[in-house]
């Protein structure tokens, strides 16, 4: 069995200027001709990270917290790949099965991949991610 692996760490911006602006002075390689809602960023090593100021495209109930403990918002991401739909559902379905909190479960994107958030046990969200063509 492969090791699963961090595919991406996400960020929910409020404004992307100033969040490339910060990222870049940090020595982050944004580049410069980065103008979007969503900008990917391949870090050293190859995981990614991303940084979206309108999460509502891709996800219809992004509500953003107005407080850390808001329970049904989320502000960082972590992003795990598993490559189809079908494995997608079933993670899911496990994940809630021992009990944690399914808090999205899967949808379809407008841009071909499935969707669903689980929230670990201190209530970080867990995005699962898997291409939506394939079963």
């Amino acid at each position: 069995m492969s090791k699963l692996q961090i595919y991406m760490v996400g960020l929910i911006v409020d404004d992307m200027q100033a969040s490339l602006d910060f990222y870049r002075r940090l020595g982050v390689d944004v580049p410069e001709d980065t103008e979007s809602t969503h900008v990917e960023i391949e870090m050293a090593g190859g995981m990614m990270l991303f940084l979206d100021s309108d999460p509502g495209r891709w996800d219809p109930e992004f509500k953003t917290p107005s407080s850390p403990d808001e329970a049904d918002g989320y502000r960082t991401i972590l992003e795990f790949y598993l490559d189809t739909e079908s494995k997608v559902e079933a993670k899911f379905e496990e994940l809630v099965g021992y009990g944690y909190d399914g808090f999205r479960p899967p949808y379809p994107t407008g841009f071909g991949m499935t969707f669903a958030f689980v929230n670990d046990p201190d209530g970080n969200s867990i995005l699962l991610s898997g291409d939506t063509a394939t079963r």
